[in-house]
């Protein structure tokens, strides 16, 4: 007669025990990294809205020289939402539509436009509301320094001089490789 059973030494597996402690080690490790993959991902997202809008300034800049005419960066603020606008004529021809886009009235050409709603965690500030691009002089007045704020309070400084170059600073804790303002 055989045995049905084979000793329990020759089993193989893990118990509901062994999972169980897996599961919650796991469980912590994640919890743990969560926060820190959101901050992460707000850095990014810092980072990224900065290198575009170092972008724009250069690409109105270079769009004023090669349509030989004024050319404006517009910065907008309303119900908490911010956006900016490369165009053509008045400052105040142009506006944001919302994320739809931006509207530009009268003779003003749209050349470029970015939209940040009042829930985005990364929004574009500054105490300038329009900076026009000379082209036959080739400078930018007023000169400004454009903010690009993230929701936990990190920024980035991008500083436009009068010929129109942008050097970017962090004013608080570093963020990236940039130096301090």
């Amino acid at each position: 007669m055989t045995n049905r059973h084979p000793a329990r030494a020759a089993q193989r597996g893990i118990t509901l025990i062994e999972c169980m402690c897996v599961l919650s080690i796991a469980s912590i490790v994640i919890g743990t990294a969560i926060p820190s993959l959101d901050s992460l991902r707000q850095r990014a997202q810092l980072l990224g809205v900065a290198a575009q809008l170092e972008t724009d300034v250069q690409f109105a800049r270079s769009q004023a020289s090669a349509l030989n005419t004024t050319v404006r960066l517009t910065l907008r603020e309303a119900d908490g939402a911010t956006c900016y606008i490369v165009h053509t004529g008045s400052a105040a021809d142009c506006g944001c539509a919302g994320p739809g886009g931006a509207v530009c009235g009268g003779t003003s050409d749209l050349l470029r436009a970015a939209f940040f709603a009042a829930g985005n965690p990364v929004q574009v500030r500054s105490a300038t509301r329009s900076m026009t691009f000379d082209p036959v002089r080739g400078t930018v007045t007023p000169t400004a320094t454009l903010r690009v704020e993230a929701a936990n309070g990190r920024a980035l400084h991008q500083v436009v001089n009068l010929l129109g170059r942008v050097r970017t600073c962090s004013p608080a804790a570093r963020v990236g490789d940039e130096r301090a303002c």
